[in-house]
């Protein structure tokens, strides 16, 4: 195998680019590409190198994986000043933290508004790529008393109740509202408590990559993608700097040849999965980063001041993210290693459908959150034992404590009974039946509740979402929590707006194995393997569930080995 090097491109006066010797193939071609076509949204940063270090490494751990956390560790010396020189805005919903975790919001912003420099590779803000989208969607959960560490990524496509102030909308748009909503919208739809964020945007990741003198990827199979630009036309290792890093991490509209013979990007064999996919090769390119940090030596104040000048003055976060906070989880954290750091992805169905019709708006290819894969994801990254509250970490009330009601969006003949009755069999109140205008033709379940919204600063307890915890943990199929009062009906503490392909969890058959011992029966749902609810089994509505951790595919790009002539170890 034969080690390519693809040019580092600088920034000469806003528009040119020079490249050092090797060119990638059609690259001027693909530029121009990229303008008239990369103006949707991605994941990704340029090259931009400034002034700010501490924070930087607290923000990079969140969308790194780790790497911000070991870097933090060798730059503490002067991380009052350099604390001095990041970006700070003020969020609100934000969680205390509780002592025992912390969870970390990793937000990639496609603004390119917000670049200091723009670059028409991304689309330019003056001719109107002006969306602000969160296209990473990342939580960094911090076990500091055991040095536990989880990465759980959501899809920017998924539909949730709760993604803008008016509702519904897919959870990348909440950004642009603000990242209040964003995380307001995670806490009230996931049960997920942020205690901090950050925002990272092109010229962030682009600048992190460039520092570390690049890093080197194998490319198993040729691949092409005219979205974010990545052309690679033969086998082989890679040193990628920032910028071709990013239209690696960007690229969810790929296509892979096919055969050796055929030489037409265009005409080779498209990718299904889009953002799936892409996160699943983010997660790999996080593990090769943080293994180029790591063998950099962090530590190394030559090393550590060149990556944190480069990044901080393009992050931010939020004003209660002290530069103690982050000095503290670096070098609690400073020795782990990201291929022990699971990382996880929320588990979905896409909808078959086109564009999703809801409430008279089309919203374009979305994905649904699936249960119980998604209760049990997120309980396993939070660690998280059923029948507790995975925002609070106490006990879930009974079933039987609750009232509740239920009501058919659907228009399906008699769904509304379809689901109560199973949950008056498993000791819910239901109080009541109904049926309400269906959103549309395909929609999601939403286990409605009310109460208090999150505060804007303190902790959210909330016996709404408590009661809503326990009812989604009995349903399968397309299911979302939602913060409503309005949809809930008077008198219940929850409402079931009961969506298509919706069932109950079936009660757990047992056998008696000794006398007054019984053993319990339930469906699994691994990390490798995806649990198919009845409602999505067999449907032409609903692609089969993705799983919670995907392997690598055979074209995906991954680590070198050592002498950078082929693929590293998995």
């Amino acid at each position: 195998m034969v080690e390519y090097t693809l040019p580092v491109t600088r920034e000469t006066n806003g528009s040119d680019h020079e490249t050092s010797p090797r060119k990638i193939a059609n690259h001027d071609r693909l530029i121009a590409m990229g303008e008239a076509v990369n103006r949707r949204s991605a994941t990704g940063s340029r090259t931009n190198p400034r002034t700010r270090r501490r924070v930087w490494i607290r923000r990079s751990i969140i969308a790194f994986g780790l790497v911000v956390v070991l870097i933090i560790g060798g730059v503490a010396a002067d991380y009052y000043y350099l604390g001095s020189l990041v970006n700070r805005v003020n969020v609100n919903t934000l969680q205390n933290s509780m002592g025992a975790s912390q969870n970390i919001l990793l937000i990639g912003s496609t603004s390119r508004c917000a670049l200091k420099v723009q670059n028409k590779a991304y689309g330019l803000c003056s001719q109107g790529v002006n969306g602000v989208n969160s296209d990473i969607v990342m939580i960094l959960h911090l076990v500091p008393s055991t040095g536990s560490v989880s990465l759980l990524s959501i899809p920017r496509d998924l539909f949730v109740p709760n993604a803008r102030i008016i509702g519904s909308n897919k959870i990348d748009a909440a950004l642009y509202e603000g990242p209040s909503q964003l995380i307001t919208a995670i806490e009230e739809d996931f049960a997920i408590p942020i205690n901090h964020f950050v925002v990272l945007n092109f010229d962030t990741f682009a600048n992190v990559v460039n520092a570390l003198g690049g890093v080197k990827m194998y490319f198993p199979m040729p691949i092409f993608d005219a979205y974010s630009g990545l052309n690679i036309e033969r086998t082989g290792c890679y040193t990628l700097d920032g910028y071709h890093a990013l239209q690696v991490v960007r690229a969810r509209h790929l296509q892979i040849q096919p055969n050796p013979s055929n030489h037409n990007p265009r005409s080779w064999t498209v990718e299904p999965l889009s953002d799936l996919a892409r996160i699943r090769r983010t997660h790999e390119f996080l593990r090769v980063l943080a293994t180029k940090v790591a063998a950099r030596g962090l530590g190394n104040p030559l090393t550590d001041q060149s990556i944190a000048t480069s990044v901080l003055p393009d992050l931010t976060v939020d004003n209660g993210f002290s530069e103690g906070t982050m000095v503290s989880l670096a070098r609690t954290f400073a020795h782990t290693h990201i291929t022990n750091v699971p990382q996880f992805t929320f588990p979905v169905t896409n909808v078959e459908t086109g564009s999703l019709l809801y409430q008279g708006y089309y919203y374009g290819s979305v994905v649904f959150p699936v249960q119980p894969n998604g209760l049990a994801a997120v309980n396993k990254i939070f660690n998280v034992t059923t029948g507790m509250n995975s925002f609070t970490g106490t006990a879930l009330p009974s079933p039987s404590s609750l009232k509740i009601t239920v009501e058919n969006g659907t228009g399906a003949a008699n769904q509304a009974a379809s689901i109560a009755n199973p949950l008056r069999a498993k000791g819910f109140h239901v109080i009541s039946t109904g049926n309400i205008t269906s959103p549309g033709p395909v929609s999601e379940s939403v286990v409605w509740y009310g109460g208090p919204p999150p505060p804007a600063h303190g902790n959210w307890t909330s016996p709404g979402l408590a009661a809503a915890q326990t009812v989604l943990a009995q349903l399968q199929g397309p299911a979302i929590l939602g913060y409503n009062p309005k949809k809930v009906a008077p008198g219940a503490i929850v409402t079931v707006e009961t969506g298509t392909g919706l069932t109950v969890t079936p009660r757990p058959t047992t056998k008696t194995t000794k006398p007054h011992t019984t053993t319990s029966k339930k469906s699994s749902v691994t990390t490798t393997t995806a649990y198919v609810p009845p409602g999505i089994k067999g449907s032409s509505t609903f692609t089969a569930p993705s799983t919670v951790s995907a392997a690598l595919k055979p074209y995906d790009p991954r680590s070198c080995n050592a002498a950078g002539t082929g693929p590293g170890p998995n």
